[in-house]
């Protein structure tokens, strides 16, 4: 039997076709005995066949919203799909909690020359020597056109085939959890994309101009089964594609007046999954409330949720890093920005924000554990969406870049690193779309012109998000791997990961061990110098021009250094823009 919900219809058909879109036959649908805006047919159809829909009397098909695969594009028929027919070889894989952890996010479209599933198996193992603990793909949900970041998304339960459709997905994740890799998957339930989304025209999809999010229309989540639709997506990734966990898209954005909050109940239905399966599963949201409720447990009154990403730690660290102060960056020039948010998780914790205009964000009660933040210098939306997506490396020198290492894997939070960062790539990150439609192309481009002439930025360097060179740009370059400072830079993450590993102090959850010393106060943003004591491990870090000297212990010893150090019995002098790790002799 084959179902849809479509309440707005008055009559929906079902068209068979062959691969080549030639209609096989056709059938009407029934409400009879359905649920309020359901629609069935007991017709038998097999797997992979091609089907679509035909709403009140029209000629135009429309694919399953629920659909696992569209072979043809967002545009073109579904195909039936059964995901129980893959054969795992994953019976033992016991899972990877998230505490401890180390999180790799990437594009599967630009990760490799092929952006392709199958090629990603491939390159699997670079990240097991890098010490990657987590995989966490950007999203792969269906969308218009044949390249995207994948926040276009219209069809949520099937995989783009372009990067090799759900039975690649299957492989992938198979062949992670073969080489002890968690897999993340990056879900958009906050908006649809512009483009084949047809999801209105079966049923209340969306609030139809209530709650705009700034990509469109928001979810319509008070309507249960919109709800549905949403929390069995996330269980799907899990259960059928034996993800680890979901990382969710820009939860601000999600419009929510019912109790419970719909994050709470995903929260509920995953913890009893994971319970069922006997293996952790981990839910991340993107959120840029400074909100703990997020990461609270339910019995303290929150969601329950794994974990949330810390803007404020990037925003700090970048600004020390790069001494850029517009926009969102202008408070996280003060000279307790990073002390702040190393000691306490958020900066802005009730504190006036410029950028908004009022207090923001709340305090984090100090029984959160710190890994309950994810912590990064990088990730795909602070470089792409920079006007030229340049990434740090096109502005920072070799040795400012491996201290920016050594803040992100020596961070109370759980790191989390850019495809590519790990080896200073030098090829940029940036917006790329492949809209067919030209009136939206064309807006797409215009529009991203404008949002980067409002802030200051020159026309002149934002790339057409719509020109194919745009989207080649951004594949990652694996031959810089051959290429000196490059080899430099990944043997630097490689010691610095295996360093966290091997020092307790370094994954300490209790924030109240973190102590920093913040040195030149009064200088520039990004001239001072810091002391980050984390236990009895010290990481010592000199972001100005001139040499600093710091007290050292006399049982101190160098546990790994970004350039040569002058060592006394009871100083230690680091050069300009280096960072050296100390720690106890034994």
């Amino acid at each position: 039997m084959i179902s849809v919900w479509a309440p707005r219809a008055e009559s929906v058909r079902l068209r068979r076709l062959t691969p080549a879109c030639v209609t096989i036959s056709e059938h009407d649908l029934s409400r009879d005995g359905q649920p309020d805006g359901w629609w069935s047919s007991d017709v038998a159809m097999a797997e992979g066949e091609r089907y679509g829909f035909l709403l009140d009397g029209s000629s135009m098909l429309r694919p399953d919203p629920r659909s696992r695969r569209q072979p043809r594009g967002v545009h073109g028929p579904s195909a039936l799909y059964d995901a129980s027919r893959f054969e795992w070889t994953d019976d033992d894989w016991a899972g990877r909690e998230l505490a401890g952890g180390i999180v790799y996010e990437l594009h599967v479209g630009t990760f490799t020359p092929e952006g392709t599933l199958d090629a990603l198996i491939g390159r699997l193992d670079h990240l097991v020597s890098l010490g990657v603990t987590h995989v966490e793909l950007l999203p792969v949900n269906a969308f218009s056109g044949r390249w995207n970041w994948g926040y276009d998304g219209v069809l949520w339960y099937a995989v783009h085939e372009g990067y090799g459709g759900p039975a690649g997905y299957q492989r992938l994740v198979d062949a992670a959890h073969a080489r002890g890799l968690a897999v993340i998957q990056d879900v958009v339930y906050n908006h649809l994309g512009p483009s084949g989304n047809y999801l209105p025209e079966f049923g209340p999809y969306l609030r139809d101009g209530e709650h705009n999010t700034s990509w469109g229309d928001s979810l319509n989540l008070s309507e249960p089964t919109v709800r549905e639709y949403i929390l069995e997506n996330a269980l799907m990734w899990l259960r059928d594609f034996h993800v680890d966990g979901l990382r969710l898209d820009a939860v601000h954005a999600l419009h929510d007046e019912q109790t419970p909050h719909i994050l709470q109940e995903m929260a509920e239905r995953v913890d009893a999954l994971a319970a069922e399966l006997g293996r952790p599963l981990t839910l991340i949201a993107e959120s840029d409330l400074n909100d703990p409720t997020l990461v609270l447990p339910r019995d303290e009154g929150g969601y329950g949720l794994t974990a949330q990403w810390s803007d404020d730690w990037h925003h700090a660290v970048h600004v020390a890093l790069t001494g850029e102060t517009e926009g969102y960056y202008a408070d996280f020039a003060a000279s307790d920005a990073v002390a702040k948010v190393s000691q306490s998780g958020f900066f802005h914790d009730g504190t006036h924000s410029s950028f908004r205009g009022r207090a923001h964000g709340h305090p984090l009660p100090a029984e959160v554990p710190s890994w309950r933040l994810v912590t990064f210098t990088q990730d795909h939306d602070q470089i792409g969406n920079r006007a030229a997506g340049d990434r740090l490396s096109a502005s920072l020198s070799a040795d400012r870049l491996a201290v920016a290492a050594v803040l992100t894997l020596t961070a109370p939070g759980t790191p989390m690193l850019f495809m590519g960062e790990e080896w200073g790539a030098t090829t940029p990150w940036q917006f790329f779309t492949s809209h067919e439609e030209p009136e939206l192309a064309k807006a797409t481009a215009e529009g991203r012109i404008a949002e980067f002439a409002r802030m200051g930025w020159d026309p002149a360097q934002v790339p057409d998000p719509q020109d194919p060179a745009t989207f080649e740009r951004s594949h990652l370059d694996w031959a810089e791997l051959d290429r000196p400072r490059q080899a430099r830079m990944l043997d630097l993450h490689r010691r610095l990961i295996a360093l966290r590993r091997e020092l307790p102090d370094l994954t300490d959850p209790d924030l109240a061990h973190t102590r920093v010393t913040v040195m030149h106060e009064d200088a520039a943003p990004d001239a001072r110098a810091y002391r980050l004591d984390r236990g009895d491990v010290s990481v010592l870090v000199n972001l100005t021009a001139s040499e600093i000297e710091f007290e050292l212990a006399p049982d101190a010893r160098v546990l790994l250094e970004t350039t040569p150090v002058r060592i006394s019995s009871r100083t230690i002098v680091l050069p300009s823009e280096s960072a050296v790790i100390v720690g106890p002799a034994d």
